[in-house]
């Protein structure tokens, strides 16, 4: 009975969804409109994946002492006697499967911030089960497009003006569609080429509602599977997303960091035009460029890879160390890369300024600690900063999050060994084995840590694709930005100059260390590619 009433209230959600989609198309009315229908879209969706979790799991409860033995019988043993085993451990991982999917088409069908929402999990990829992450990144390739009418309507709204009394020149087409705005390349009358960041109509509305729905229904949840914390992740979205919605926020987001990092002559930020700037309108410069995981375009343009691998981390660990400013959207279509078309010299392109964390001192000299003592390998000083940042007795599961490393490398020195292929599957694993306490230890971390996981996790995913990832040059480059940021703090609390001096000949000697520490694995680097070159001339001589 429960089921039936369970497919009935799906397939009458998807069939109001149909029905709005038809509708919209014919220009009568969008049924998205309608709260109810959001609501009970919702309701369904999360009431259809519960039912499913309750009733699949039943024989095997998820992250129980059970469910882990079958993982490492299935990882440790043969073929001989797996049979059970496989069964099993395929209906629970068939589960994931399912309900990432139904939460996708939900994301899909209620669009604005579900979709948001959706992308921030689709980008924690070491945190939560591949089925999800996998299933749900689709969502920033399926963002919806406002039509031409409803762009006029908000740039008309908010600017007093019709586009052509505005631009020479506004393609029809956009750049790029995402799940708050999407973006127009246009020609002013000055015959400037700009960039028009123009909000879909509905979100602002929306918004506000959505949130409290997905709180109710986060709340639901919990009721059924204590085990499962998510409040975070509604807590960040009631925090963040007013923020992104307002344009001018984003525009003095722009500004603030192309100040910050202009020492950065790499680094790219489009300039922003406020006389045609409002909360859901934002006009910038018009920079064009290739995607920064999109090896070929680098190819094709002859730039080098680790060049922008280092210029990456570089700049993302002055951001978290030393401002404490932290750009956290970095996915590949908000961070390009160019040969700039004056000089001929390789820049980052950094877009879409919405979302930044602001780190306080206190978390910030935490976790450059932490930071320092992972790479160093000071194994009593890590779990001293990781029980400062929350984390508790649960700091190695907090460690293995925050480096994507399995915590056999963080003993051994996650700068020693690089990332296998082998550790890199039984990291995405252990987010489906450990997902109880892993959301149980988002729920005890301080709230500015969780933009920080998904930040470290889009930049391991664009490392990954550029096969850079977990190079000892980023390790050094952040061990720099640490030595940094808190030399400088402990000259701030002292007045003695016999003291700074202490401190700054101190800062000095430990980053000639580790100039020194680099310089000997260039060499290295360096000896070990004469000796390969030499061994190939040996074996292939060259013909006379």
């Amino acid at each position: 009975m429960a089921r039936r009433a369970l497919k009935l209230a799906s397939w009458t959600s998807m069939a109001l969804a149909a029905s709005g989609v038809y509708l919209y198309s014919n220009k009568y009315l969008d049924l998205n409109d309608f709260g109810a229908v959001r609501v009970g879209r919702a309701v369904a969706t999360t009431a259809v994946i519960s039912y499913d979790y309750l009733t699949s799991l039943r024989s095997v409860p998820y992250g129980s002492e059970e469910y882990l033995q079958l993982r490492s019988k299935k990882q440790n043993q043969g073929d001989a006697g797996l049979c059970q085993v496989e069964i099993k451990m395929s209906a629970l991982l068939l589960v994931h499967l399912r309900s990432a999917r139904r939460l996708c088409e939900l994301c899909c069908a209620n669009r604005g911030t579900f979709i948001k929402v959706g992308q921030h999990l689709g980008a924690l990829d070491y945190l939560l089960p591949e089925e999800y992450t996998s299933t749900l990144k689709v969502l920033h390739s399926q963002a919806p497009q406002s039509s031409m009418q409803e762009v006029r309507q908000v740039i008309r709204e908010d600017l007093g003006k019709e586009i052509h009394d505005l631009f020479m020149s506004f393609d029809d087409t956009p750049l790029g569609a995402a799940s708050l705005a999407q973006v127009h390349k246009a020609v002013l009358h000055d015959g400037r080429t700009v960039a028009v960041k123009v909000q879909h109509p509905k979100v602002q509305a929306q918004s506000s509602k959505d949130i409290l729905l997905m709180e109710v229904l986060v709340l639901a949840v919990k009721q059924l599977f204590p085990e499962f914390e998510f409040m975070w992740l509604v807590d960040e979205a009631k925090k963040n997303l007013p923020l992104e919605l307002d344009f001018l926020n984003e525009g003095r987001n722009a500004e603030k960091v192309a100040q910050m990092l202009k020492h950065f002559d790499f680094l790219k930020v489009p300039q922003i035009y406020w006389e045609l700037s409002t909360k859901r309108v934002l006009l910038m410069e018009f920079v064009d460029g290739g995607q920064v995981n999109d090896r070929d375009y680098m190819e094709r343009n002859k730039i080098d890879v680790n060049e922008i691998s280092r210029h990456l981390g570089k700049m993302y660990s002055e951001m978290i160390f030393v401002s404490g400013f932290v750009h956290c959207d970095p996915h590949p279509g908000n961070v390009l890369v160019r040969k700039c078309p004056g000089t001929g010299k390789v820049e980052i392109v950094l877009l879409d300024h919405g979302l930044y964390q602001v780190l306080t001192e206190e978390f910030r000299l935490d976790y450059c600690h932490l930071w320092q003592s992972l790479i160093w390998t000071d194994m009593k000083s890590v779990k001293k900063y990781s029980q400062r940042l929350g984390a508790g007795d649960l700091y190695p599961l907090f460690t293995c999050m925050l480096t994507a490393r399995s915590w056999d490398s963080v003993n051994r020195g996650i700068g020693q060994t690089p990332v296998t292929a082998t550790e890199d599957s039984e990291i995405r694993n252990n987010a489906a084995n450990y997902l109880p306490q892993i959301s149980h230890l988002l729920n005890l971390v301080p709230r500015q840590m969780l933009l920080i996981f998904k930040t470290n996790d889009l930049l391991r995913g664009i490392e990954a694709a550029l096969g850079t990832r977990a190079s000892a040059t980023s390790f050094l480059n952040m061990s720099r930005c640490c030595i940094k940021a808190l030399a400088a703090h402990k000259k701030k609390n002292t007045h003695s100059f016999f003291r700074r001096t202490q401190i700054s000949f101190s800062e000095a000697f430990n980053l000639w260390q580790i100039n020194l520490h680099e310089l000997v694995l260039r060499v290295k680097g360096l000896r070990l590619a004469s000796w390969v070159l030499a061994l190939l001339c040996w074996l292939f001589p060259a013909p006379h």
